[in-house]
């Protein structure tokens, strides 16, 4: 049994009742009437100009999910096209995202580049055929003989040459007889159609640029829309998922399978890209902030690359529960940053150990507790996993609490430390306020407590409760580390959403990093090790940075507070209904 027929048959044992989304309806129909002969194969086709994204993960676990959904194959196609602007960088990273999102292409790697003989053939069949001329006009020329939406374009006097003539001069574009910009080969089409995109595109031009792969061979590098379906088409990709920017080239992606002798002709199908709130998707515009020196670079852990969201702790369970639950459609929408961090709550709730780091110290001395004692509490990794155990914590007489966790005159409703009052520390004992330390300047700077030896364990024997818990370190164990606060990049939701004059970087939020030094940490993490994630009691979840931290000096990433706006958004949402 061959590939095809096994693939198949794979294929007819997938549910028809399957229809999640109208894309897998589309499939399951054309598996059911024996389309392509059961088969289904798509491509994720990234351009090597650039670091993924979460729009990009969108594209991932769609192509690879339909294939997987129906049996099917999913190809990895570098579109290398344009050897000005791609990097070898820029397809390592590629592969590597795509393998921390959970997907193997196996055998099925190419590259457009891999196609070069070839599509220059399809060029000269077009040729041939009378479909396409060497154009002499300039790039500038070219657009305005384009015409508008509203009116038609112009044929170029250059149109009409005959098929030898442009059989003569393309073949001294190959050689490097002309300059850059001397002339392009354009497929003849209609100068009057009412889509922009078959009103004569170009199909190959010149550029004296060596690739990252074929060297210093061409001279000529095809186009991006001559390139996608003729790389489908050989590749023998059934479906070819595109995001809806592309709608108005599909009838010029049919128009070059019609024109030539191809082995196949993939169906195009369009889905709505991700929008989402407090971030730019757009290469170029990631770009500028690289360029710019408005983040540290791709993998700056606010920047939406999959690169830089994993130096922040996302997981690619989160990222693909994200992506299905967002769905794919044909409208637009944009999607509000709140679920993405909710998916990774609900990821991160499961599997992260929880550990108490204390972020902006404020030392408290134990007066009635014995100088020289130390003990260790007892407390559970992680609360929603029992089977990871639990770890000794040591305690002494001085410790360190969050300054946030004292105020000398509590407003209403304050339940933590003040002058006074009794609160619990977690897994250890109450302690109470007895008196405040300050410095010169009136700040606080120290606590004296006393503690309840009969709370052991954070609970008290004769049934009294209160209601302040605080997270603490013990003071003679603690360990320092470096921790790094991460809010949205921009202020507004909408980046674009900007006055006269500005542009998106107006809108970069000023406070998206602050910078803690100092922190002290249970013992337990200074041998904390890259990429490691945990939750900080009642401050979040951080993950230690890999590029960064050092043997025995972690440092931590905060990959997503506690506080739930999705939730939030969700119960304001059930309520105006």
């Amino acid at each position: 049994m061959d590939i095809r027929e096994q693939e198949a048959r794979n294929n007819q044992n997938f549910s028809q009742e399957y229809t999640s989304d109208f894309i897998r309806e589309i499939i399951s129909r054309d598996v059911q009437e024996g389309k392509n002969d059961g088969r289904v194969v798509t491509r994720f086709p990234p351009e090597p100009n650039g670091y993924l994204h979460i729009g990009h993960a969108k594209s991932i676990v769609l192509n690879f999910g339909v294939a997987e959904d129906f049996g099917g194959r999913c190809h990895l196609r570098f579109d290398d096209t344009n050897p000005e602007k791609e990097e070898v960088e820029y397809i390592e990273s590629i592969k590597e995202d795509v393998r921390w999102l959970g997907y193997d292409w196996g055998e099925h790697l190419y590259y457009a580049s891999d196609y070069f003989d070839r599509l220059y053939e399809f060029a000269e069949e077009l040729i041939i055929k009378g479909k396409a001329y060497v154009d002499n006009l300039s790039q500038e020329q070219i657009r305005e003989y384009r015409g508008t939406l509203t009116e038609p374009g112009r044929e170029s006097p250059f149109r009409n040459r005959t098929v030898e003539e442009n059989l003569e001069l393309f073949r001294k574009m190959r050689a490097g007889e002309f300059d850059e910009g001397e002339c392009v080969l354009r497929a003849k089409i209609d100068m009057s159609s009412p889509n922009l995109n078959m009103r004569d595109p170009t199909i190959y031009r010149i550029k004296k640029v060596p690739h990252h792969r074929t060297g210093d061979k061409w001279c000529i590098y095809p186009m991006y829309d001559f390139t996608h379906c003729l790389s489908d088409s050989l590749e023998g990709i059934t479906h070819s998922l595109c995001t809806l920017e592309f709608e108005d080239h599909r009838p010029l992606y049919d128009w070059f399978l019609d024109q030539l002798d191809v082995p196949c002709h993939p169906q195009q199908i369009e889905f709505a890209r991700l929008e989402l709130t407090h971030t730019v998707l757009s290469k170029r515009k990631l770009m500028e902030l690289v360029r710019g020196g408005y983040v540290t670079g791709w993998n700056d852990p606010r920047m939406p690359t999959l690169s830089g969201m994993r130096r922040r702790g996302f997981t690619p369970e989160a990222i693909r529960d994200f992506c299905k639950r967002i769905g794919v459609a044909k409208s637009k929408s944009i999607v509000d940053i709140a679920l993405l961090e909710y998916c990774l709550r609900e990821d991160l709730n499961r599997r992260a150990p929880r550990s108490m780091v204390v972020l902006e110290p404020l030392k408290v001395v134990i007066e009635n507790y014995p100088e020289d004692k130390e003990e260790e509490v007892e407390s559970e990794n992680n609360p929603e996993d029992p089977s990871m155990g639990t770890r000794k914590l040591p305690f002494s007489k001085v410790i360190y609490i969050e300054k946030d966790d004292f105020r000398e005159n509590p407003p209403p409703k304050y339940y933590r430390l003040a002058p006074g009052r009794e609160v619990r520390l977690k897994h250890a004992y109450y302690i109470k306020c007895t008196d405040v330390i300050k410095d010169e300047k009136g700040e606080v700077i120290e606590l004296r407590c006393t503690y309840d030896p009969e709370t052991r364990g954070g609970w008290s024997a004769d049934g009294r409760k209160v209601k302040g818990t605080s997270h603490w370190v013990s003071a003679r164990h603690a360990v320092d580390v470096e921790v790094r606060l991460y809010d949205h990049l921009f202020t507004r939701a909408d980046p674009d959403d900007i006055e006269d004059g500005e542009d998106f970087k107006a809108n970069i939020n000023p406070k998206s990093l602050k910078i803690l030094k100092g922190c002290k940490a249970e013992p337990a993490l200074e041998n904390a090790r890259s990429g490691e994630i945990f939750q900080f009691l009642r401050q979040g979840y951080f993950c230690v940075d890999s590029e960064d931290s050092k043997e025995g000096a972690p440092v931590f990433n905060r990959t997503v507070s506690l506080k739930d706006t999705w939730a939030k958004i969700e119960r304001s949402k059930k309520k105006a209904r």
